[in-house]
């Protein structure tokens, strides 16, 4: 069975047939879906659906898209969700130096914070970095103490940042652009990162990966990023469903 360990099933683009689509996950080989929350909003829905379905877990954070809204209070509000059984991670959080919908001091003031949180709490991260690696690989150098642990999520970066990234003690999540033909590095990345420090994701509704790239991604298209995997390791599909199944229960230490 598959584990799609980022998806955003809260998303108003599953308004229309977000419970059958969460209820028909396991026909299609689908364990497990995590939910992570970019708001505190949609961290608030992430911790619902959790709890409203067996099958997804939530994590709470927010996306340095909107680190601009996050206020001394938002800290402790997250940080109360946290005590709910179904939230797993912090996330996600990081840096987006692409849209730069936030100021860039900002966004790293708030990382920080989440980061700290996270510690706090003992949960593992998930990171969000577009356009930012060498502050967003910093900040995590100088926050790690040996208890921060976490996944670098839809990772875009170069095998040699995989590698840094690993032996900070992160995992390396691979999700829809590793199907598409053109996608030269992301390929590289799942060569060369071994199996036991890669996760799957959709991404979903975003990333749809091939052949259904252009239409709205859903947690069971996670199958065709285990495929491309499988392929460019010359493993079978079946090895890599188990371990990166293994790899994403291990690190949100979900039984």
């Amino acid at each position: 069975m598959l584990i799609d360990s980022h998806a955003h099933l809260d998303d108003r683009r599953f308004d229309r047939d977000r419970d059958r689509l969460i209820k028909s996950l396991k026909e299609f080989g689908v364990e497990l879906v995590i939910n992570p929350g970019a708001d505190l909003s949609s961290s608030i829905k992430a911790v619902s659906l959790a709890e409203e379905y067996d099958n997804i877990y939530a994590a709470v954070g927010v996306h340095p898209d909107s680190a601009k809204e996050m206020d001394e209070s938002t800290i402790g509000l997250l940080k109360s969700f946290t005590n709910r059984e179904k939230v797993i991670a912090i996330g996600e959080i990081g840096l987006d130096y692409y849209y730069d919908n936030s100021p860039r001091d900002v966004q790293r003031k708030r990382f920080i914070e989440q980061l700290n949180l996270a510690k706090e709490v003992n949960l593992p991260v998930i990171i969000h970095s577009r356009e930012a690696n060498k502050d967003t690989f910093d900040i995590l150098k100088e926050a790690q103490d040996g208890s921060l642990r976490g996944v670098m999520h839809c990772f875009s970066g170069s095998v040699e940042m995989a590698m840094e990234y690993i032996k900070l003690g992160f995992y390396i999540s691979l999700a829809g652009p590793v199907t598409f033909k053109n996608a030269r590095v992301p390929k590289e990345v799942a060569k060369a990162v071994p199996l036991d420090k890669l996760m799957i994701e959709t991404d979903a509704p975003y990333l749809t990966p091939e052949p259904y790239r252009g239409k709205r991604n859903e947690p069971i298209y996670v199958r065709y990023v285990a495929g491309t995997i499988a392929e460019l390791k010359g493993l079978t599909f079946e090895e890599v469903a188990k371990q990166t199944a293994e790899n994403t229960k291990r690190l949100f230490n979900i039984v």
